[in-house]
């Protein structure tokens, strides 16, 4: 977020959140970047580190790892990712009931993104040319990601699934990579590079 946007949030003026993002900064909790959007002088937007992340505890990761890890030594690893397909299954059926009735793409993401909110993924979207980009500026379920990416792999193919055909869904940054959020970038069909095109014509016809 701007500076602008954190003192609207918080009621607060301009001047005392710099303050606070510049010792939040110091400490290692905050990192900037620099934003252009149109003319006139570009925005330094603010986002949390993978420190200040862990700012944000995910209550059950321990037990979470545990699990997955007792699933995988008793049961193995098809045992594991038959669980996954649960999990993507369940949160298929939840985002379908929630996005019917959106009758543009626009109108999904901006459903998408409010339901991955609310669940602690800090999500946002917005147009980005031809595009769209929904960013998730934190994970709540980042300890079971990183013991096991099938969780991630999973999440892509629901965007991909409820945001309909005709649209190709790619992840561009991703936190268990090291980025400071996980970004996908959407782009319809009718405009997506042939690559895209190739790739989205590939997984229908496997599906």
């Amino acid at each position: 977020m701007g500076i602008t946007d954190v003192a609207a949030v918080l009621g607060i003026t301009g001047e005392a959140v710099r303050q606070q993002v510049v010792r939040l900064a110091a400490d290692g909790l905050l990192a900037s970047e620099t934003e252009r959007r149109g003319v006139g002088r570009p925005s330094r937007r603010w986002s949390l580190t993978a420190a200040g992340h862990a700012r944000f505890p995910d209550t059950h990761a321990e037990l979470t790892l545990r699990l997955i890890d007792a699933v995988r030594s008793e049961l193995g690893e098809p045992a594991l990712e038959r669980l996954i397909g649960v999990r993507e299954a369940d949160t298929l059926r939840t985002y379908r009931d929630a996005l019917a009735g959106a009758a543009t793409l626009a109108e999904r993401l901006a459903r998408l993104a409010e339901i991955r909110s609310r669940e602690g993924y800090m999500a946002e979207w917005r147009k980005d040319g031809a595009a769209f980009l929904l960013l998730e500026n934190h994970c709540p379920i980042c300890a079971a990601a990183t013991s096991c990416q099938g969780f991630c792999r999973s999440e892509l193919e629901v965007f991909r699934a409820v945001l309909g055909p005709g649209v190709a869904v790619e992840r561009t940054d991703h936190i268990l990579a090291g980025a400071r959020r996980c970004a996908y970038r959407i782009v319809p069909t009718a405009t997506a590079t042939p690559k895209a095109r190739h790739d989205l014509d590939r997984r229908s016809a496997v599906g």
